[in-house]
């Protein structure tokens, strides 16, 4: 196994040196360079690639999306209502802010636009969740009492063993968001949940949020729920959106 230079910024020591090297080399040149000596945000994307077995090219995605800054990050009360066993863990599987830059839509986008761009990509945005979830539905169909309900994005943990409500919305938090997914939380916990699995969670991802009414929102919630902003990069001009080929008009041209 090739040696790091002498004069590298980068150092590890004991045990995590031996983490460190049990990645292909690959990998830690593209970290050696990445992380400019921060051993923990190297150690971070160590283990990560360890666990989930990422490709050099995956891991310099994810280093690129500053996974290490973001995750964990959101707001949240899992500390609260959550056993430790399981609090942890579901505070790992956040992040803050989500980024959905591999989206292209209009700049004057809506919520329907923007739930319908995320399931067209389902697998990056999986990719953006994380390891573990496990996509069971859009506009999840629940009876509560005589009414209909429709669930955003219903999804299943692998490692958390629990269901996990995601609820999407393309404006700011507001306080009021909170009573609706509380409803879907509970209501998920008594149709669908079993008796091995781990109680459900919430997850809110809001164009943006406001600290401090979020804690207070989370504080007032009897729900384990999170809460995260996401970021867009990839925004059409309106004037421009009307001249842009369809799917089917790209695929007439190709068999054309």
């Amino acid at each position: 196994m090739p040696q790091l230079a002498a004069d590298s910024d980068f150092r590890v020591g004991g045990l995590e040196s031996r983490e460190f090297f049990s990645i292909p080399w690959g990998h830690i040149r593209l970290l050696v360079d990445k992380c400019k000596g921060d051993r923990d945000k190297a150690l971070f994307y160590v283990r990560k690639t360890m666990e989930n077995g990422w490709s050099r090219a995956v891991l310099a995605h994810q280093v690129e999306a500053n996974l290490y800054e973001r995750q964990g990050k959101a707001a949240t009360n899992f500390s609260r209502l959550l056993p430790s066993s399981q609090s942890d863990l579901a505070q790992e599987i956040t992040k803050d802010p989500y980024q959905f830059d591999f989206l292209a839509i209009r700049e004057d986008y809506d919520e329907l636009e923007l739930k319908n761009a995320l399931m067209d990509n389902v697998q990056r945005f999986l990719l953006e969740l994380g390891t573990g979830f496990a996509f069971l539905g859009r506009e999840y169909r629940v009876i509560v009492g005589a009414r209909e309900k429709f669930i955003d994005m219903l999804f299943y943990h692998t490692r958390l063993h629990c269901y996990v409500v995601l609820e999407v919305k393309a404006r700011d938090f507001d306080s009021s968001d909170m009573g609706q997914l509380g409803t879907y939380v509970v209501t998920v916990n008594h149709l669908l949940k079993s008796e091995v699995d781990a109680p459900t969670i919430g997850l809110l991802v809001c164009k943006g949020l406001d600290k401090v009414e979020a804690q207070y929102a989370l504080e007032a919630s009897s729900q384990p729920i999170g809460i995260s902003g996401y970021e867009l990069s990839k925004l059409i001009p309106e004037e421009y959106k009307g001249s842009l080929p369809t799917i089917e008009e790209i695929e007439s041209e190709l068999e054309g």
